[in-house]
């Protein structure tokens, strides 16, 4: 499949779809058309996106909107389901590292409202459990269990507390007063250590006090225990290592893709399908080997491309580091539009990319990891690594999408953009970002294009 370049909307890819299954395409169980998710699934939302045209892409696609399917299908087949809520790629290593377990986050129903362009019910649900919106968009998680109609409730709800942001904690209180028990394991604020403190070093570079790192290991353990006793199989070290190396070899995969798809010129995958790789890193989209394939297959096509000299826009265009998931996926259809490409990111999920140490014992490992969490430490810490990275993606700009109503976001923007600043000079734009952009998007586009516009004036000046 050699065909150049494009971004194709949902008409244009049946039309795609089929001249590929008469040029021999081969697909997994969960493969088929997009159109099938529009109609049949409600992912309304396909209809106004635009979509890279390569069989890659497809297959991402598809693996990402048939997930509550393939939950079904576990549950029907009497696989033990982990609902993990907040860590964002901790605890799925450890119930991956489990025969006939599968792992998920009931938080990704905060795309929900986007992607079905509140066709589903679910923020309104919300509103009338006392979830109203005050908190941010992940609140769908809630109404998604009590409803029951995108995910089967899992066998088990294992939550992190202490670092993290009030919405979080409020929800998930919420979650456990409505009759879904939770089973929480607590993680403290990274802080420095006293000068006298033995430290370790974390997988982003920061280090954290030798204590804290315990700690952690410490509520890991119980958290061990637990899926031992739920599930009736042992979760020793040595199941554990095999897990963190099945996780790392995911991280590999998406550290290359990202190294080619970030520095390549022109752009060799767009956005929005990075942005959902990139997601994949956290629980594997409930399926490890097909993230590994998909991730196989995204990299092939990057490469493949690079070496052709072909891409999505035109070289030189403006480099963009874009900070926080944005909750309506059109903004990256957006950005592009409006003459940038991303560089680099930071979805809040920067320690599910980072490589586990193997060198340790495995929960000190994931503690470390755990630890790295851009959202545990301080907003200076995390800006750090955004001028780190930014700086390293030679960005000339920096968006920061703020999400409604979340608390972590309140004065992130602010602190962010001053620590840029200060140290690289980039022009930084705080954006706002709904569930459903439709109505504001002459005012995002704008303030886009002025972004842009800035960036392209810096470049000559």
């Amino acid at each position: 499949m050699t065909d150049p370049a494009e971004k194709i909307t949902l008409d244009e890819w049946d039309h795609r779809y089929r001249e590929l299954c008469c040029r021999g395409l081969r697909e997994p169980d969960y493969g088929g058309s997009l159109r099938r998710h529009a109609e049949a699934g409600g992912d309304r939302r396909l209809l106004r996106l635009r979509m890279d045209n390569s069989a890659a892409a497809l297959r991402l696609w598809n693996l990402l909107l048939s997930e509550e399917d393939r939950l079904h299908r576990a549950r029907a087949e009497g696989k033990y389901l982990v609902g993990a809520m907040k860590d964002l790629g901790t605890v799925p290593v450890m119930a991956y590292a489990l025969d006939n377990t599968i792992a998920f986050y009931p938080d990704g129903a905060w795309w929900t409202p986007c992607l079905m362009e509140h066709s589903e019910g679910l923020l309104a649900l919300a509103d009338r459990l006392g979830v109203d919106d005050s908190f941010c968009p992940v609140r769908a998680m809630v109404a998604a269990l009590v409803d029951q109609k995108h995910f089967p409730v899992p066998d088990t709800l294992v939550c992190s507390v202490g670092a993290t942001c009030d919405d979080m904690a409020a929800i998930a209180q919420r979650i456990d007063e409505l009759g879904f028990p939770v089973f929480w394991w607590e993680i403290p604020h990274r802080r420095a250590a006293e000068p006298d403190e033995p430290a370790v070093e974390l997988p982003d570079g920061f280090r954290a006090p030798a204590a804290q790192v315990e700690f952690v290991a410490g509520g890991l353990d119980r958290v061990r225990r637990h899926l031992e006793a739920e599930t009736g199989q042992s979760l020793d070290d040595a199941r554990l290592a095999a897990g963190i190396g099945r996780a790392n070899h995911v991280r590999r995969l998406l550290a290359r893709l990202r190294h080619f798809a970030y520095l390549g010129d022109p752009s060799p995958m767009p956005a929005l399908e990075m942005m959902i790789a990139e997601i994949l890193s956290i629980h594997f989209c409930s399926n490890w080997t097909e993230t590994v394939a998909v991730l196989e297959d995204l990299l092939a096509e990057v490469r493949r491309r690079l070496v052709a000299g072909g891409g999505h826009g035109a070289p030189g265009t403006i480099r963009i580091y874009w900070v926080n998931p944005p909750a309506d996926l059109r903004a990256m259809n957006l950005l592009e539009e409006c003459g940038g490409r991303i560089c680099g990111t930071d979805y809040m999920i920067a320690h599910a990319l980072d490589p586990i140490p193997e060198d340790v014992p495995p929960l000190e490992a994931l503690a470390r990891a755990a630890l790295a969490d851009p959202l545990v430490g301080s907003t200076a810490d995390r800006a750090a690594r955004i001028c780190r990275e930014a700086e390293a993606s030679e960005a000339e700009a920096v968006v920061v999408s703020r999400i409604p109503g979340a608390s972590h976001c309140a004065s992130e923007a602010l602190l962010v953009g001053q620590n840029v600043g200060r140290r690289l000079g980039l022009p930084v734009l705080d954006l706002e970002v709904p569930p459903v952009l439709d109505a504001m998007e002459p005012t995002v586009r704008a303030r886009l294009e002025a972004l842009v516009e800035t960036a392209v004036n810096r470049r000559h000046a």
